[in-house]
């Protein structure tokens, strides 16, 4: 049996950090629409309400029925949920005086308290409310304020119930991971035994049970994701998994004869496809982005379903889903918000069944149990790539031709990265072209060629980015090197926009 934290989310903007924080600690948590608690209730140790947009007073506010959790669990509101315990028990939450966003610090009432355990007094914290708990029930002790909000931190008596106005998740809030962990391992009781080795021996475990002697099909992309997910299959089900890996000749320079080696090493069963000449057909003459990702993820499921047709009494379609997809599919209100399944439409048109290995991780927990499978940094510590390849890093229409310039070009950027130690510092990196020639000089004739732009940025999650400080001295190396050896580029760019407003890929 798995210890597990459920965290009720009311659409906090930081209910995936919570989580992080608690993984962080080595123990599993899941993180549910604020009015789907489960009713196997096997494993849960503790309970976290998210913070949330609304004001616990709005008509619309989120609203819960707490009778099956207050004081069968261990509670912890943060922010709203602070708020909502306060208000559904007699207290008065009202538009502060003075609203609090950003730092603020924190004050012991009572240092005994086991939450506020080796939180130092006047340590800062993170606020972001325009509401407070103005009157608190009288159940209700205050167990910490800042200079604008008596209570800021409270326990309800007689229970192991405890509220917070601040967000202790965000790293600004200096001993916001010790206060979490007081409540997960010092009063939830977590044992911290959800590791990565953990994780392998159950997942193999359960996939076993759940294939049994089935075949599965899984498409094998080069990242890290489906990766993981193709080592822990393998290790379960062994030659009953086979992987295609398909060359949409969008990949990057030498991609495919590369990636084919690397998993042949690892005792991979991967069928290789070349079907380039079938999307540079389908593409031609098309620019509208929209319009190329479609014809691309068609293209794939086509070709990979006439691939998986060819293998006989394959029962399952694998895929490297990981839990921010599964996490983003659903609204707070468990409506569909969007799919991420990685090749849509496949389990239904192939009549087939979906395992997904890597469902209950997040992307630095994927490389974690990467490298505890053995699996080399070279692909664990692979850079995110898009879905639709470089389609999206050619601004226009896609040739032949385009797709062998910017494979050249984006070669010399991420090796000269590579080679000058700068490319575990810097998150995603690629090059991009541009529709736009320029004048250049090259000897003693003029040039009109294309226009290469290099994009790097440093994120933890890709919702937001800040371009890299990459080195002057590195640029003008790695633009010179591009300008000499790839044949029709006479200029090089560096893109300094972050994500918002612009966006990590031009397309």
């Amino acid at each position: 049996m798995v210890e597990k934290i459920i965290i009720l989310d009311f659409g906090s903007q930081y209910t995936q950090l919570i989580a992080r924080r608690i993984r962080e600690m080595n123990t599993y948590c899941e993180i549910l629409p604020y009015n789907k608690f489960p009713h196997n209730d096997e494993g849960i140790i503790g309970v976290i309400l998210s913070g949330s947009p609304y004001s616990v007073n709005d008509p619309q506010a989120l609203q819960i029925e707490l009778t099956n959790i207050r004081g069968k669990y261990p509670l912890l509101g943060i922010c709203y949920g602070a708020q909502y315990l306060a208000h559904v028990n007699g207290g008065r939450v009202a538009s502060s005086n003075t609203r609090e966003y950003g730092k603020a610090q924190l004050m012991w009432r009572d240092e005994a308290d086991p939450l506020m355990k080796d939180v130092r007094n006047e340590s800062i914290v993170w606020m972001s409310h325009g509401d407070s708990i103005v009157e608190t029930p009288a159940c209700f002790k205050n167990v910490g304020s800042t200079a604008d909000v008596k209570n800021a931190a409270y326990r309800i008596e007689g229970e192991q119930t405890w509220g917070v106005q601040f967000h202790p998740e965000v790293v600004h809030s200096e001993d916001g991971a010790t206060l979490l962990k007081n409540f997960v391992v010092g009063i939830c009781g977590s044992s911290q035994a959800w590791t990565p080795a953990s994780y392998i021996d159950t997942t193999v475990a359960a996939l076993r049970e759940q294939l049994g002697d089935d075949k599965v099909v899984l498409a094998l992309s080069g990242g890290v994701d489906s990766t993981v997910a193709a080592v822990l299959l393998n290790k379960a089900i062994g030659s009953n998994l086979t992987c295609i890996f398909v060359d949409n000749g969008l990949l990057r320079y030498k991609e495919f004869e590369t990636v084919l080696a690397n998993y042949g090493n690892m005792g991979l069963n991967v069928i290789g496809v070349d079907a380039k000449e079938h999307f540079y057909r389908e593409l031609a003459g098309v620019t509208d982005p929209e319009k190329k990702r479609k014809i691309i993820g068609k293209g794939f499921i086509d070709i990979f379903d006439q691939e998986a047709q060819k293998l006989k009494d394959v029962k399952w379609l694998a895929q490297g889903t990981i839990y921010p997809d599964v996490i983003e599919s659903l609204s707070i209100t468990g409506m569909v918000i969007k799919s991420h399944h990685n090749v849509g439409g496949l389990p239904e048109k192939m009549n087939l069944k979906l395992v997904e290995p890597l469902r209950l991780l997040f992307k630095d927990e994927v490389r974690r149990v990467g490298r505890e499978l053995g699996i080399s940094q070279s692909l664990i510590g692979r850079h995110p790539f898009p879905g639709p390849g470089l389609a999206v890093r050619i601004l226009g229409d896609i040739t032949e031709e385009k797709v062998r310039i910017l494979q050249e070009a984006d070669h010399y950027f991420i090796q000269g990265l590579i080679d000058n130690d700068l490319y575990d510092k810097v998150w995603q990196a690629g090059a991009i072209l541009t529709p736009i020639r320029s004048v250049g000089v090259m000897g003693d004739e003029r040039t009109y060629e294309s226009v290469v732009a290099l994009r790097a940025v440093n994120s933890v999650d890709g919702m937001t980015a800040t371009y890299s400080h990459l080195p002057h001295e590195f640029l003008a190396k790695v633009s010179n090197e591009i300008i000499n050896k790839v044949r029709g580029v006479n200029r090089v760019v560096y893109d300094i926009s972050s994500k918002p407003p612009a966006t990590i890929e031009w397309e």
